[in-house]
């Protein structure tokens, strides 16, 4: 596997940077950056004028990830190409959230094939489902297909996002990477680091990833409350302070859901995936310190047990932008520890995400996450 890497923050000159990720002949192009350049069509331009015979697969984020730092209002293209391995890209319209099932179904049944390795996933990040979306993959290959990928971002304003394919740049579709080959080496990684703290909430009402009753009261009035000053700014504010999942026996399920958006008519709560209905929720908080901590457990679970293949690795980093918003200045640290434990042939590419998509730490089934930090390795071994 070779790979190339280039960080843009002026998309002026976008064609002569993109001209040095050719030498590799690439047959796939990653492309994570700001809303800025995804919603200018040169941009759009540019990428298929550079390579008109790789595919293309990225998405907006909250924060770009590179081998060198996290960055903002740039974007970040890393080219890859394979010595075997191959891959096929799928796509499907998501016209509105009930559709998130229909849209994961749509997306396996392009890709179903005995040989297929593993899959990683990329939606748009604000009028989704994303547990829907992957119960939608699993309901046509099953549970035991490796899923990864994440859900797109806009800087946590939770307005407009947007993905990209070589079919162009849209706000309402999610697309999917099929991986096959013998060689290929593709495993990941996924951890969070936060802390619950108050009492454990009833949920009494919900529909899907709505939340409409804790304890029998507006779920919106119960989170408030909790909230104090920092509710004035929400749903921003929110990525501050996500549920945690709890059974209906009060254990933790060990997944987190980030609010997306809030309605004052009915005092309901839009969270980024489902949430159990017989279940009960907590509020959780992180420092620094333990997000890092997180960091490192998600990338030890990914190499561990692994051969060490001899040329280059690529190390697809999805974190939340919660994690991001807590970290603030320091969010390199996480990003850097990652790097140390995947090693210097590791090229790291990636984004801050509105929901990260992977199986939950040592488990196998694909689930939707938030505030985790996720790994997906890729490598081919000689």
């Amino acid at each position: 596997m070779k790979i190339s890497q280039v960080a843009m923050s002026d998309i002026s000159d976008a064609s002569r940077k993109l001209s040095t990720l050719t030498e590799i002949a690439p047959q796939l192009i990653f492309v994570f950056g700001c809303v800025e350049h995804f919603s200018d069509p040169d941009f759009f331009k540019a990428l298929k004028t550079s390579f008109p015979d790789a595919e293309l697969v990225g998405c907006t984020t909250a924060g770009e990830i590179s081998s060198t730092a996290v960055s903002s209002s740039s974007s970040i293209i890393t080219a890859i190409h394979f010595e075997s391995a191959t891959f096929h890209v799928a796509r499907a319209e998501l016209k509105s959230m009930d559709a998130s099932f229909q849209a994961g179904e749509a997306l396996a049944q392009q890709l179903q094939s005995p040989d297929l390795k593993a899959i990683m996933l990329f939606g748009q990040g604000v009028n989704i489902n994303g547990s829907a979306l992957i119960d939608g993959l699993t309901r046509v290959l099953g549970t035991r297909l490796p899923i990864t990928g994440g859900l797109a971002g806009d800087d946590g304003a939770f307005t407009k996002t947007y993905v990209l394919s070589s079919h162009g740049i849209s706000t309402s579709e999610v697309v999917a990477l099929g991986f096959r080959g013998e060689k290929l080496l593709f495993s990941h990684g996924s951890f969070g680091g936060w802390k619950a703290f108050g009492p454990t909430r009833k949920v009494t009402k919900c529909v899907d990833n709505v939340l409409y009753e804790l304890d029998g009261n507006p779920a919106l009035d119960v989170y408030k409350r909790y909230l104090g000053d920092y509710a004035k700014d929400l749903p921003g504010s929110g990525l501050l302070f996500p549920f945690e999942m709890l059974t209906n026996s009060r254990e933790s399920l060990g997944q987190i859901r980030t609010i997306l958006g809030i309605n004052e008519t009915d005092g309901s709560l839009i969270l980024a995936g489902a949430i159990n209905p017989d279940g009960y929720l907590r509020l959780m908080h992180a420092h620094t310190n333990d997000l890092v901590d997180g960091a490192e457990t998600a990338a030890h679970a990914t190499i561990d047990g692994l051969p060490v293949p001899e040329g280059q690795s690529l190390g697809m980093l999805v974190s939340c932008v919660g994690r991001k918003l807590v970290m603030g200045g320091r969010v390199d640290e996480e990003v850097e520890a990652v790097q140390d434990i995947l090693g210097e042939k590791t090229v790291l590419c990636g984004f801050y995400s509105n929901g990260e998509i992977c199986p939950g730490y040592k488990l196998e089934a694909c689930s939707l996450h938030n505030q985790t930090m996720t790994i997906t390795y890729l490598a081919e071994l000689s």
